[in-house]
C-alpha cells in the first residue's frame, strides 16, 4: 500500500513522527474536503484531545465530525478512555445543538486492535445512536492516499514548510489560559511521582549568585590584575573596562574564553585545583547579597521535593549549577538528600540524589570528599570530555531520568547542545510529549522599547507586524520543543515560575 511507504519515510521516532505524521494528515484531509466544497479546522484548544474538526462532516460521515490522529495506537487505553470521555461529556452539554459532534474518527499509522475498537465505545459512555464512532487504520487512509496521490506526494515532500506555515497562520491564542491547562496537566504529572527536576542558572541567579558572563568577568579581572600587578600604568578600573571591552567586541565563545582563562590562571593544565578555588571564590563573593539566599523560587522547588504520607513525588534533581545553594535549602526544611558529583558516589533509598552534571563547587569543600573527581563543565576541556563520551555517568543520569520520568526544566534556557541531543535520543521512544521547560515569552513592551533609567525610547515601529513576528516566533519555539518531547510553560516574570510552582504543591 502507498500509505506504507509514507508511513515508513515518516517513522523517525518519537514526537517528530506523530506530528509529522499529523501534518501529512490534516494537509491530506483538508484537500480531500476542499473537493467536497467541506473544510477542515484545526484544534487549538489544550482542553480537548482532538486534532481536527470538520463541521460538515467528510464523504458520508455525518458533522461535526472529530478527528483524533495518532501515530501509534494509545499504550493506556484507559487514560485515553477518561481524557475522550470528559471531551464528548462537555461537547454533548453544549447549548448550540450545531456544535455538538455527530461522528469521531480515530485515525492511526498503525493498525489499530480489535480490543481497543471494542472498549472504546463503552468507555466513552455514549451509545453509536448519540455520537458515531469510526475507526481508520492504514486500510482506510490509503483509499484517501490513493484518490489523491500526486497531493499526498506533495505533501510529503514539504512536511517542514506545511508546520512552518501552520504555525504562522495559526491566530495566536490565548497564552496564558492555554499555560492554566498545561499546569492541570503538570500537576497530573507531579501527583503520579515518577518526576524530576531539571535545574539551570536561572535558579541561582533568583539568590543573587552570578550569571556565566559575570563570573568569567570577575576571573579575568583577578587574572589580568596578577598579570599587571608591578605596572604602575594599568590599575583594577582600566582593567574592568578592558574586559568589558573585549567581552562587548570578541565574537569568541564563553567557552573558549574558559579554555583561555583557566591557562592563564593556573600556568599549567595540571595545576586543576587553583582553577578551582579560584572559580568557587569568585561564585560565593560575587552572590549579589540583595538578594534572599533562600529565594522564593528555591523555595518552592524544595517544596517539591518533601515527602508526603504516600512518598515522594520528585524522584531525582538534575543540577547544572556549580553551587550548592539547593542542598542549603532542603537541608533547611529537613528534606534528607545526598550531592551526586562522581559516578562512585552512591546514596540510600530515602534520600533524594541532586546529581550536579556539570561539577560541584560547594562553598564549604570540608562537607564533600573526592570532589577533585567531578568533571568540571567549565571550559572547552570539561564540556568536550563529556559530549564525546557517550557513557559518561552525567549523560547516563539525564537520559535515565528523562526516559524513566517526567521532567520539569526551570532554570535553563533549553539551548545546550548536549542536552538536547539526549532529549532526542529519549524522544525517540515517546509518543506524545512528558516532559515540561519554564521559557520566558517577549513581551511586546521589552521586544519595541528601550528603556534607559525612566525614559522609554521605541526600538520597532511597527507594532502589528512586531506582535505578529513574536507569536510566529513563540509557535515555532513551541513546535521545537514538541519535537523533543517537551510541552513549553511560557511566562513573562520570574515571580510566575514560584507561584505556579507553588500550585503543584497545594493541597
Amino acid at each position: 500500500m502507498l500509505i506504507d511507504d509514507i508511513v515508513a519515510r515518516l517513522d523517525e521516532g518519537g514526537p517528530k513522527s506523530y506530528y509529522s505524521f499529523e501534518t501529512f494528515i490534516i494537509n491530506l484531509l483538508k484537500h480531500h474536503l476542499s473537493l467536497q466544497g467541506k473544510s477542515l479546522e484545526s484544534n487549538s484548544d489544550r482542553n480537548l484531545p482532538c486534532d481536527a474538526v470538520a463541521p460538515e462532516g467528510i464523504d458520508d460521515i455525518p458533522g461535526p465530525a472529530l478527528f483524533e490522529i495518532r501515530f501509534n495506537p494509545p499504550r493506556d487505553i484507559k487514560s485515553f478512555k477518561e481524557a475522550w470521555a470528559s471531551t464528548i461529556f462537555s461537547y454533548l452539554s453544549l447549548t448550540d445543538p450545531e456544535k455538538r459532534p455527530k461522528s469521531i474518527i480515530f485515525i492511526s499509522a498503525k493498525p489499530l486492535s480489535k480490543n481497543f475498537k471494542n472498549e472504546m465505545p463503552l468507555g466513552l459512555g455514549i451509545s453509536n445512536s448519540a455520537v458515531k464512532i469510526i475507526y481508520w487504520g492504514p486500510e482506510e487512509i490509503n483509499k484517501i492516499v490513493n484518490r489523491h496521490r500526486a497531493k499526498a506526494s506533495e505533501i510529503v515532500n514539504n512536511l517542514f514548510s506545511l508546520r512552518l506555515e501552520a504555525a504562522v497562520k495559526t491566530p495566536a491564542a490565548d497564552w496564558v489560559a492555554d499555560r492554566e491547562a498545561i499546569i492541570e496537566k503538570l500537576k497530573d504529572s507531579y501527583e503520579r511521582g515518577q518526576f524530576s527536576l531539571f535545574l539551570g542558572a536561572g535558579v541561582s541567579s533568583s539568590a543573587g549568585m552570578p550569571n556565566w558572563e559575570n563570573l568569567l568577568n570577575s576571573l579575568f579581572v583577578a587574572y589580568l590584575s596578577q598579570e599587571f600587578d608591578e605596572d604602575n600604568a594599568i590599575d583594577s578600573s582600566d582593567i574592568k573596562e578592558l574586559v568589558g571591552r573585549l567581552n562587548k567586541v570578541s565574537e569568541s565563545s564563553a567557552l573558549m574564553g574558559a579554555r583561555y582563562l583557566r591557562k592563564g590562571l593556573v600556568g599549567s593544565s595540571a595545576e586543576a585545583s587553583a582553577f578551582v578555588d579560584a572559580i568557587t571564590k569568585s561564585l560565593y563573593e560575587l552572590r549579589n547579597k540583595n538578594y534572599n539566599i533562600n529565594s522564593r523560587l528555591l523555595r518552592a522547588i524544595a517544596a517539591t521535593c518533601m515527602p508526603r504520607r504516600t512518598g515522594a513525588r520528585v524522584r531525582s534533581v538534575v543540577n547544572y549549577n556549580f553551587d550548592d545553594l539547593l542542598e542549603k535549602q532542603l537541608s533547611n526544611v529537613g528534606i534528607s538528600h545526598r550531592s551526586v558529583y562522581t559516578e562512585a558516589e552512591v546514596y540510600d533509598p530515602d534520600e533524594l540524589p541532586v546529581y550536579h552534571v556539570h561539577g560541584f563547587l560547594p562553598e564549604d569543600r570540608t562537607n564533600y570528599p573526592s570532589l577533585e573527581k567531578s568533571t568540571l563543565v567549565f571550559s572547552e576541556e570539561g564540556y568536550h570530555h563529556i559530549y564525546t563520551n557517550a557513557y559518561h555517568w552525567s549523560n547516563l543520569v539525564q537520559l535515565n531520568c528523562l526516559r524513566e520520568n517526567n521532567c520539569l526544566m526551570i532554570g535553563l534556557s533549553m539551548t545546550d547542545p548536549n542536552l538536547r541531543r539526549l532529549m532526542d535520543i529519549s524522544a525517540r521512544s515517546l509518543e506524545l510529549n512528558k516532559h515540561f521547560a519554564f521559557m520566558k515569552r517577549l513581551s511586546i513592551e521589552e521586544f519595541c522599547f528601550d528603556s534607559t533609567g525612566a525614559e522609554k525610547k521605541g526600538a520597532i515601529k511597527n507594532l502589528e507586524a512586531a506582535k505578529k513576528f513574536l507569536d510566529t516566533h513563540h509557535a515555532l519555539n513551541e513546535g521545537l520543543m514538541m519535537e523533543l518531547g517537551v510541552t513549553v510553560i511560557w511566562y513573562e516574570k520570574y515571580d510566575e515560575i514560584p507561584e505556579i510552582l507553588e500550585k503543584l504543591t497545594r493541597v
